[in-house]
């Protein structure tokens, strides 16, 4: 429902227009730095699918231009029956558009048509962003932590403690890309793995990671946390399954935002068992990401095993809510990052 004006300067929106689906979120900003989701939207828009080769250069094609235009005015819209002011409403870009060769013809297109004005991201920064977004979700200010975000295009990591980042990097190593490069069967498996072992070993990652350490290892993203929902709701017990009007249910279930390195361990294998019928039943479960899901779950289990690492805590916010905390510590003095974990961590534990 729409914002009253009187109440509208309260309002923030953050929109993230990554390359496999853009997202916008519109919160309430309260005192003390927290803020609390009163509406979210998501476009399957796949700036993605136009890579075709590792040596050509990434162009945007007009069908996806089009359709992200779309899922723009669909934003814009939105956030015109909101009231919010242009001030507050910060529009950023990851991979896709960070990689694309005409992205200079497309943003120009999107601030005369839609009236936005977009922040394209270095792999860097983004990664920055992230980790302040997964500081609004965990309380984990005082820690060293390893962030981890897989996104369609890029992955991005991130080591930081009290706010501040001591060391960031993004590989372009995507749910995506993969896919576009190697396919989504089991047969392709091995190479994608290759594929990931080469990246992580020429980008130096592992000896900077090592060099820096970590107290706790936290993951963000769409396809992290379908993992997780796949671990807790029993994808990988295949008994667990309950045909119900010809929709898979996939018992109860459970929340607990972690994830070990084995339970990832016996997604990916579950993934790749079978023929046909895991294929209905990867589509049944994981729905529109179904598509990438194996390209995305092999990439998080190579992370898990390159770093050694054992359990992952799982973050419901990332870019979008980083983007969101920067923009209030911006407007409000002595703005508190750890408050809004703080509050969140309370809600959970109330709606366990």
């Amino acid at each position: 429902m729409a914002s009253s004006s009187s109440s509208s300067s309260t309002l923030f929106a953050a929109i993230d227009m990554g390359t496999n689906s853009f997202k916008m979120i519109i919160i309430r900003a309260y005192p003390n730095g927290k803020f609390l989701t009163i509406d979210h939207l998501r476009e399957p828009v796949v700036l993605g699918r136009d890579t075709s080769s590792s040596t050509t250069p990434f162009t945007l094609s007009a069908q996806s231009q089009l359709i992200a235009l779309e899922a723009l005015k669909k934003f814009q819209n939105t956030l015109t029956s909101y009231k919010i002011s242009k001030a507050q409403i910060r529009c950023v870009a990851t991979a896709a558009v960070r990689e694309a060769v005409n992205k200079g013809e497309f943003l120009k297109c999107v601030s005369e048509k839609i009236g936005l004005e977009v922040d394209v991201l270095p792999g860097e920064e983004e990664a920055r962003l992230v980790y302040l977004g997964m500081l609004q979700f965990w309380p984990m200010y005082e820690k060293l932590v390893l962030g981890v975000d897989i996104g369609g295009g890029s992955t991005e990591f991130v080591i930081g403690k009290q706010g501040k980042v001591v060391f960031g990097a993004s590989l372009k190593l995507g749910h995506v890309n993969l896919t576009q490069k190697f396919g989504n069967n089991k047969e392709k498996v091995a190479q994608i793995r290759e594929h990931i072992r080469l990246v992580v070993k020429e980008s130096g990652l592992v000896r900077k990671i090592k060099d820096c350490g970590f107290e706790v290892v936290v993951g963000s993203s769409g396809t992290i946390k379908a993992v997780e929902k796949a671990v807790f709701d029993g994808y990988v017990n295949k008994s667990n399954v309950i045909e119900v009007s010809n929709v898979a249910s996939f018992g109860d279930g459970r929340k607990d935002w972690r994830l070990s390195r084995g339970e990832v361990k016996g997604v990916v294998e579950s993934l790749c068992d079978g023929g046909e019928g895991e294929k209905i039943r990867r589509e049944k479960f994981f729905e529109r990401r179904s598509e990438f899901i194996v390209a995305g779950a092999v990439l998080l289990e190579e992370i898990f095993e390159v770093r050694g690492i054992e359990e992952m805590e799982v973050s419901g916010y990332a870019l979008a809510e980083g983007v969101i905390a920067e923009s209030l510590a911006k407007v409000n003095g002595g703005y508190d990052l750890n408050a809004n974990a703080r509050w969140s961590s309370i809600v959970r534990l109330a709606m366990r």
